[in-house]
């Protein structure tokens, strides 16, 4: 039985449509009228630059607020790490969240560190039963000192562990099903995993449950033949927005935006990028639901 969960900020509901990152590089750019057809129509902040008690992100933060729907995206919770939750991060998360009131506070489904050190890496889970048992207290703590479901992204990754007893998909949706939290789905990230691990993607994203799917990411990444890295420092490759289209075919339309966190371009360029989201996702969803290969719907 899925646990009762605290009742989410209302706009959480209104949000909708295709977002970016917000950057320091792109700060006086959102100072300024953007064309209406190329405007993202949220920003995703990274919680930990604006945990601080005043100064310049604020100032910007605040200003840029006023004009665009915000949501949360943490690096730090380490949400599976044998290390007990960070309760003076937690509740100046909190305090972010109610400057801000995103319509969702998100993390990523790993661990950053142990015994105190901070690895500054987003390092995958074991997919045991075990994992699972330790995850779910824990996900429940961080909801309820939140008052908000907790949305958790699934990861890339270069390595398993020997004692992986389902796959990842099993160990995400059934994460999903015992902890009744919300999925930032990285559409990106599950197409470098599967390259990495020699899994079918698109089975993948067939068993992540529709209704707990808030949000979708898509990035670039580097392929180096028998390995792909999770760069976020490029376009979004052709791969990656057959299987997004696949994505939405199978999930139905979800609020999506280009990450950027490396060699970024200036704004105009990344609106570009996103309009080729808005455009693909008008096409894909104008069909019958899963009518199409994702192949015949590939961006120009």
């Amino acid at each position: 039985m899925k646990p009762t969960l605290p009742t989410p900020p209302l706009n959480s509901a209104l949000l909708q449509g295709f977002g970016l990152g917000l950057r320091t590089e792109h700060y006086a750019d959102f100072g300024e009228a953007l064309a209406p057809g190329l405007r993202p129509d949220w920003l995703e902040i990274i919680s930990e630059n604006y945990m601080v008690p005043g100064g310049k992100p604020l100032h910007h933060l605040d200003r840029i607020r006023r004009d665009y729907p915000m949501v949360m995206h943490g690096v730090s919770l380490s949400i599976g790490s044998s290390d007990p939750l960070d309760l003076d991060y937690l509740r100046d998360l909190k305090a972010l969240a109610r400057r801000v009131q995103p319509a969702w506070v998100s993390d990523h489904l790993c661990w950053t560190g142990v015994d105190h050190q901070n690895l500054h890496d987003l390092l995958p889970m074991p997919y045991t039963q075990a994992a699972l048992a330790h995850l779910l207290p824990r996900i429940a703590q961080v909801q309820e000192i939140l008052q908000r479901p907790l949305v958790l992204e699934n990861v890339s990754s270069y390595v398993r562990f020997a004692a992986d007893e389902m796959s990842e998909a099993e160990f995400v949706a059934e994460l999903l099903r015992r902890s009744g939290c919300q999925l930032l789905l990285d559409v990106n990230n599950v197409y470098v995993s599967s390259r990495n691990h020699g899994f079918d993607p698109h089975a993948y994203i067939d068993r992540m449950p529709a209704g707990q799917v808030v949000q979708i990411h898509l990035a670039g990444h580097e392929d180096r033949g028998e390995m792909i890295l999770d760069t976020h420092d490029a376009p979004v490759c052709e791969a990656v927005w057959q299987l997004y289209v696949y994505t939405l075919l199978r999930l139905g339309p979800k609020p999506t935006m280009i990450e950027r966190d490396d060699k970024i371009p200036p704004l105009h360029e990344l609106l570009q990028e996103l309009n080729q989201a808005r455009q693909l996702a008008a096409h894909a969803l104008a069909q019958p639901r899963r009518s199409l290969s994702p192949k015949d719907l590939s961006p120009a």
